[in-house]
C-alpha cells in the first residue's frame, strides 16, 4: 500500500496460516465457508483438519464428479452421498474411481436415486476398508435377481472389508429375502445400527407357501421373523439401534423382538406400525428398560394406557415421538413429563392434548422434570395461551426449539410469553397460528387479569400489564372489527423507545415459520425479524407483506439459506432487486403464486444468488419458460425448480 507522503507501496504482510485458522475456529460453519471464498490462503485454512470432522460430500454422478473424487483423496477421512447411479460406463468409472482414492479413507456411503448393477457395487466393496456406515435404501436392482454375494469368493471379500461396519440401512427394499439378507448380514458381524423400514418382511405367515414364517428353510422370496431373530441373536453384543418402521410387525411379533436373549436396545423406531397395541408397548418396556429414542409415531391403536407404561419402564428415556397417535389423551402426561432423562418430545397431531398435564408433570414435587430441550405442538388444538405461558415458564433454562404450527388458540399472549422466558430458542415454528397479530411480535399487548382468571380458575399464573419487562397495550376493538388495529408511526416510535418482550429478544433464532399468519403486516416484521444467525424463514401467505419486509429481512438475516415469500402478492421484482444483493447464501428461495414477479427477478437472482439450489416460481404469470431455461443454464448449483403454469396459463384448460 502507498504511505501518505505518496512514497513507494509497501506490501502488507501475509498472516501465518497458524493464525487464520485460530480466526476461523471462532466462527460458524457457515461463516467459516464464506471466509473460506476470501483468497487461496483463507481456503487452505479452512481445510484445518479441526474443520474437518464428520464432513459429508453430496452429488449426483457425473464426468464432472471424477475430478472431484480425485481431489478428496488428500483428505484423511470424508462421507459420500451420490446420487443417480446407473449401470453405464460414467457410474463405473466413478465408483472404481471412489475405490482407487478413497478405499481407506471413506467412513460413509449413501447412494440414494440409484439403480446399480450388481457388479459395479461388489467391485466397490471390498475396497472400503474403513467404511462405518453403509446406505442401499431403495437399490431394488441390487437384489431383484436373488444373485447378490452368492459366490463365495465375493463374501470373503466383502467381509474382510467390511467386519467393522458399524450401520446398514436396507430401508425400502421391495426383493429382499431371507438368502440375501443372510449373505449380506453375513459380512457385517459387528451392527451397532440397522433399519429395515419399510421392507416386505412376513412376522407370522408366510404368504407364498401358505404356512407359517419358520416352519421351512430360509426363504427366497421374503424376509421372515424368524431370520431377523437370528441376526438379533447373533449380534446382541453391539446391536444397539433398530428400525422396523413402515413394516406388518404385530404386538406378537414385537414381544419376539423384544424377548430375544441380551438383546438391550437403545433406540427403536416404529414409526407407522398401526398393528400395535398397548400391550405391545407394556411387553417391550418390561423387556427392554435401557431404550433411550422410541418411536411410535401414526400407531394409530396406541392409547394413554402406552404412555403410563413408557413413563413407568423407561426411566432413561431421553426422546419420545408420539406424533399423529390419536388416541393418546392427557392421562399419563404428568408422569412422563416427570422422568428427568426426557429432552426431545414431539405430540404433534395428538388432537385431544391440552398441555394441563404437561405443566403439572414438570411442576412435580418430587422429583425434577424433564429438561425438553425440543417440544412439537404442532396442530394440538386445544393448546391455549395459558398452557404455553405455564410451559414457557418452566422450560426457559432448556428449551430450543419450540413448534406451535396450527396451534389456532394460541394468541399474541403465547408469542410474547415466548419472547420473554425462551430467549435461548433456535427454532420458533407458528405457521397458521392465525391470532397472531403485529402487536404480538412486538410485544405490545395488554390482557385484563379476570379474562384469565375466568379461564383458569383461581390456580396458575396471572397475566398482567407488567409481564415482561414492559408495559402491554393495545387499542380496544371496535364493534364487529374483524382485524386488529394497524399499528401506526407512533406506535413503532414507542416500540423503539421500551425494551420488551418482542420476537427481538430470541436472538439466537436460527429457524422461525410464521406462514398463513395472515394479520401480520410490515409493521412487525420490518421491526422485529432481525436475526444474524437465522438459516430458515417462512414469511408465505402473507397477503399483507409487501416489498418493505423483504429488504428488511436481506439487510438483517444476511446468513439465510431458505426464504418463502409463497402467496405474498405484495411482493414484487422492485423488492427482489433491493434484497438479492444481500442473499448471497440463499439456497431455496419459494415464489410461487408471487403475481408481480417477473422475469426481471429471475435475472437479478442469477447475478447475485449463485448458489440457488431449490426454486419455485409456480403460477408466476409474468416469468416466462425461457427465461426460466436461461436461469438454468446460468447457476450451476440449481438442482430443483418448479415453474407449472407460469407465463399466464390457463389453469381451467390444464386442470
Amino acid at each position: 500500500m502507498e504511505d501518505g507522503d505518496g512514497g513507494d507501496i509497501v506490501e502488507a504482510p501475509e498472516l501465518p496460516l497458524e493464525i487464520i485458522v485460530y480466526i476461523l475456529s471462532f466462527l460458524r460453519a457457515s461463516d467459516r465457508k464464506e471466509a473460506s471464498l476470501v483468497c487461496r490462503r483463507w481456503y487452505s485454512a479452512s481445510q484445518d483438519p479441526r474443520f474437518q470432522k464428520n464432513v459429508t460430500f453430496c452429488f449426483p454422478a457425473s464426468a464432472s464428479s471424477l475430478e472431484l473424487v480425485r481431489s478428496l483423496g488428500t483428505k484423511s477421512r470424508c462421507s459420500l452421498i451420490i446420487s443417480q447411479l446407473d449401470g453405464f460406463s460414467i457410474s463405473r468409472s466413478l465408483l472404481l474411481e471412489v475405490g482407487l482414492c478413497l478405499g481407506s479413507k471413506l467412513e460413509s456411503l449413501a447412494l440414494p436415486g440409484s439403480s446399480l448393477t450388481e457388479t459395479s457395487l461388489l467391485a466397490l466393496l471390498p475396497r472400503l476398508t474403513s467404511l462405518r456406515r453403509l446406505d442401499l435404501r431403495g437399490l431394488d436392482s441390487l437384489f431383484m435377481s436373488g444373485a447378490f454375494l452368492s459366490r463365495e469368493e465375493q463374501r470373503q471379500q466383502v467381509r474382510s472389508a467390511l467386519c467393522g461396519l458399524e450401520e446398514l440401512d436396507l430401508s425400502d427394499l421391495r426383493y429382499l429375502s431371507d438368502v440375501t439378507f443372510n449373505r449380506l448380514t453375513g459380512c457385517t458381524p459387528r451392527l451397532r445400527r440397522l433399519s429395515l423400514a419399510g421392507c416386505h418382511i412376513a412376522f407370522e405367515f408366510d404368504p407364498y407357501r401358505g404356512c407359517p414364517v419358520g416352519a421351512v428353510e430360509d426363504s427366497s422370496a421374503l424376509l421372515s421373523l424368524r431370520n431377523l431373530r437370528r441376526l438379533l441373536a447373533e449380534q446382541k453384543s453391539t446391536l444397539v439401534a433398530l428400525d422396523l418402521s413402515r413394516t406388518s410387525i404385530t404386538p406378537e411379533s414385537l414381544r419376539t423382538v423384544a424377548q430375544v436373549q441380551g438383546l438391550v436396545l437403545q433406540e427403536l423406531f416404529l414409526q407407522g406400525c398401526k398393528e400395535l397395541t398397548d400391550y405391545s408397548m407394556e411387553v417391550l418396556v418390561k423387556h427392554q428398560p435401557s431404550l433411550h429414542t422410541l418411536d411410535i409415531s401414526a400407531c394409530t391403536e396406541l392409547t394413554s394406557r402406552s404412555v403410563e407404561a413408557i413413563a413407568r419402564g423407561l426411566k432413561t428415556l431421553s426422546h419420545l415421538s408420539l406424533s399423529r397417535d390419536w388416541r393418546i389423551t392427557e392421562k399419563g402426561l404428568a408422569e412422563l413429563l416427570s422422568v428427568s432423562t426426557l429432552r426431545v418430545l414431539d405430540l404433534s397431531e395428538c388432537l385431544h392434548v391440552s398441555g394441563t398435564e404437561m405443566v403439572k408433570g414438570l411442576k412435580g414435587s418430587n422429583a425434577a422434570g424433564a429438561q425438553l430441550e425440543t417440544l412439537n405442538l404442532k396442530s394440538c388444538t386445544y393448546i391455549k395461551d395459558l398452557a404455553v405461558f405455564s410451559l414457557t415458564q418452566l422450560l426457559g433454562n432448556t428449551l430450543r426449539e419450540l413448534d406451535l404450527t396450527s396451534c389456532v388458540n394460541v394468541s399474541d399472549l403465547s408469542v410474547c410469553a415466548v419472547a420473554t422466558y425462551l430467549q435461548k430458542l433456535e427454532v420458533l415454528r407458528l405457521g397458521w397460528c392465525n391470532q397472531i397479530t403485529d402487536w404480538g411480535l412486538l410485544g405490545m399487548v395488554q390482557t385484563n387479569e379476570c379474562q384469565l382468571d375466568s379461564e383458569k380458575g383461581d390456580k396458575g399464573p396471572s397475566f398482567t400489564r407488567t409481564f415482561g419487562n414492559m408495559g402491554f397495550f393495545k387499542p380496544p376493538q371496535l364493534p364487529f372489527e374483524d382485524r386488529p388495529k394497524l399499528v401506526t408511526e407512533d406506535d413503532l416510535e414507542q416500540f423503539k423507545l421500551q425494551a420488551g418482550a418482542s420476537l427481538l429478544a430470541l436472538s439466537r433464532l436460527q429457524e422461525l415459520d410464521l406462514s398463513g399468519c395472515s394479520k401480520l403486516t410490515d409493521s412487525s416484521i420490518t421491526q422485529v425479524v432481525h436475526y444474524p444467525d437465522l438459516h430458515h424463514l417462512s414469511l408465505s401467505m402473507l397477503s399483507e407483506i409487501t416489498d418493505a419486509s423483504l429488504t428488511s429481512v436481506a439487510r438483517h438475516c444476511r446468513s439465510l439459506t431458505s426464504l418463502a415469500l409463497s402467496h405474498c402478492p405484495g411482493i414484487t421484482d422492485h423488492g427482489v432487486a433491493q434484497a438479492a444483493p444481500y442473499l448471497h447464501r440463499l439456497q431455496h428461495l419459494y415464489l410461487s403464486c408471487c403475481s408481480n414477479i417477473t422475469d426481471k427477478s429471475l435475472f437479478l437472482l442469477a447475478r447475485h444468488c449463485k448458489r440457488l439450489r431449490t426454486l419455485d416460481v409456480s403460477t408466476c404469470k409474468n416469468i416466462s419458460v425461457t427465461t426460466v431455461d436461461l436461469l438454468q443454464s446460468q447457476l450451476p448449483f440449481l438442482e430443483n425448480i418448479q415453474y407449472k403454469f407460469i407465463g399466464g396459463t390457463d389453469l381451467t384448460l390444464t386442470l
